[in-house]
């Protein structure tokens, strides 16, 4: 399977994930074929394309011919009804719409545009890699490659073989990407692959917390920003990626893993959504967002802090030993993905070595009593852990 510098790039898809995407080959020196369905969304890309260049020379990270000639390798097409421009590409990246249907109508009509050794990889964050390379008669080559936004500055990148993708593709696409400049975890082909799933607990405690009346949002963004270290609280992260996609995404894990308890959307969070409380980008979520709005004093008790962040990091922590037990990643590869993927202030399998994994069981098994929810079970590996005296950490 030949990927490498000479190789060419097709996006399909050209929002600001393709666009980024587009970016990130081109400064890496291949030929890139962007297209979108809209000819207007392709248009801004070009312009968007073109300015990101130029803001690469002012900030002395690229020469001006090197940003030209970048420029110049870059072919936009408006319109996908006519896949032709794709037919050279040695690897096509699909970031459209999150709609399993329409991935697998584009998946089938690129099969039968491209060469039988070019690879075709979904940037999908919520859907099934399976399902997409279901609708291909060569499934084999595909697999998904997940990059987070923005994706010329977050580093990681998941890759994610599906069923049926041969090995070689999987280690020729993780190579290539790596040769990005970009820090590949590979990830099993299940509901929120590792970020979007180990970090569910982050906000679903949280809200558990909030609809208990343990402490209001602010205080939970205090403690878990100050207390515990996270770039963001919770509440605040919701409101900056917006609640609706949040939502979608722990919905989305929850029905992909037959209602887990774990992965429970969360009511107050749904009311805020169908109320049009969005976060930043409606002027109101969990918090004010207008100009001038005043924000609401945290309530400062280290005692409540200190609760607030042994609950939801025991339940990070078992997310993450988890998705080790069953072979979802290894354990380097979670730590990765939560560091770089998210910003985590630390790996979450060592953070559990530094709290001492009896005392996350301990913690898990009160949780368990007073709720008689499976939500709480603590995961075969911390477990072992904790009675054998081991390290969760690699």
């Amino acid at each position: 399977m030949a990927l490498d510098a000479r190789s060419t790039i097709g996006v399909v898809g050209a929002g600001a994930m393709g666009t980024g995407i587009a970016q990130v080959a081109l400064a890496r020196g291949h030929r890139v074929v962007l297209a979108d369905a809209h000819p207007d969304v392709a248009l801004r890309a070009d312009g968007a394309l073109s300015a990101a260049l130029a803001r690469e020379v002012e900030r002395r990270r690229m020469e001006p011919a090197d940003a030209d000639r970048a420029y110049r390798r870059l072919t936009v097409v408006r319109g996908t009804e006519d896949l032709a421009p794709f037919a050279g590409c040695d690897l096509v990246i699909e970031a459209i719409v999150e709609e399993l249907a329409v991935k697998r109508a584009l998946f089938a009509r690129l099969e039968r545009t491209v060469r039988d050794d070019c690879v075709l990889a979904t940037n999908t964050s919520s859907l099934a890699v399976a399902a997409v390379a279901g609708a291909c008669a060569r499934p084999e080559r595909v697999l998904g490659v997940h990059f987070f936004n923005p994706a010329p500055v977050m580093p990681l990148v998941e890759i994610v073989p599906a069923l049926g993708t041969d090995p070689a593709v999987a280690e020729a696409t993780r190579t290539l990407v790596d040769g990005w400049g970009k820090i590949t975890v590979r990830a099993a082909d299940t509901p929120g692959f590792i970020v979007n799933r180990v970090a569910r607990p982050f906000y679903g405690e949280s809200l558990r917390l909030l609809d208990e009346g343990v402490a209001d949002a602010p205080t939970i963004d205090w403690a878990l920003r100050e207390v515990a270290g996270f770039r963001m609280g919770p509440f605040e992260l919701m409101d900056f990626i917006g609640l609706d996609v949040n939502f979608a995404v722990t919905r989305s894990v929850w029905e992909q893993t037959f209602h887990d308890a774990r992965y429970r959307p969360s009511l107050t969070q749904q009311r805020l959504v169908e109320a049009g409380r969005l976060g930043r980008k409606t002027g109101r979520g969990f918090y004010e967002h207008a100009e001038g709005a005043t924000q609401p004093e945290p309530r400062r008790d280290e005692a409540l802090a200190d609760a607030i962040v042994l609950r939801v990091l025991a339940m990070l922590v078992n997310e993450a030993a988890d998705a080790v037990h069953w072979g979802l990643c290894s354990a380097a590869d979670v730590e990765l993905a939560m560091t770089k993927g998210v910003n985590y202030p630390k790996g979450l399998l060592a953070w559990g070595d530094e709290i001492g994994p009896a005392v996350l069981v301990y913690e898990l098994e009160r949780l368990r009593d007073v709720y008689q929810e499976d939500r709480y079970r603590v995961s075969p590996r911390l477990r072992d852990v904790a009675r054998t005296g081991g390290r969760l950490a690699p």
